[in-house]
């Protein structure tokens, strides 16, 4: 039986992938400051010009780890959504799915506390406006209709809720309940949509 031999496109994401998963385990594991090139294709068995050539720099690649963990989190919340659910209860099982996708060990540090610091404020903004925050805008432009809001107040409305989202997702990752956190998110979204 012959086998298929995969293409250059395919082994070039394996490499990709392998990349990134190690990097994404030693970012969590040491810290972006403390993971070195060297270690990262040691760990994904690959050379230095294997990651060179997926990734301009240390930089680039802890950037592309942050990326790929913000839209798995943005996934993560679009398929908890139930077409059946009132735009209303759509946000707060949004919110359990955000709590849900924070969860994965390693993924505060990336995205709420290193991504920042490392990336910048403004390009660790960006990713997140284009994953999780574009959901929740979505949402909450729902849930608010039929009344009008300016698009500028509602995009600073889903800013502050996305930041009540990330501050309580750190607060439940040190050990405080979820499920307080999750009834204090729940009032907090009633409280926004309210006639």
């Amino acid at each position: 039986m012959q086998q298929t031999r995969r293409s250059n496109r395919d082994r070039s994401d394996a490499t990709r992938t392998a990349i990134l998963d190690a990097a994404r385990e030693l970012f969590v594991v040491r810290g972006y400051a403390d993971t070195a090139t060297p270690d990262v294709v040691a760990a994904a068995g690959l050379t230095r010009g294997a990651l060179y050539h997926h990734f301009k720099d240390k930089k680039a690649l802890f950037r592309a780890v942050v990326e790929r963990e913000a839209r798995e989190v943005a996934a993560a919340i679009e398929q908890s959504g139930d077409t059946r659910l009132s735009p209303r209860d759509a946000l707060v099982s949004g919110a359990g799915a955000y709590f849900d996708a924070m969860a994965i060990p390693g993924r505060v540090r990336l995205l709420l506390l290193d991504g920042p610091a490392i990336l910048g404020a403004n390009e660790a903004a960006a990713i997140d406006a284009a994953h999780a925050r574009r959901t929740l805008e979505d949402g909450l432009k729902a849930a608010i209709a039929p009344r009008r809001v300016d698009s500028a107040v509602l995009t600073a409305t889903a800013i502050l809720l996305s930041a009540a989202f990330d501050r309580a997702a750190v607060e439940i990752e040190g050990g405080a309940a979820r499920a307080v956190y999750m009834k204090a998110i729940t009032d907090l979204v009633d409280s926004l949509i309210a006639p």
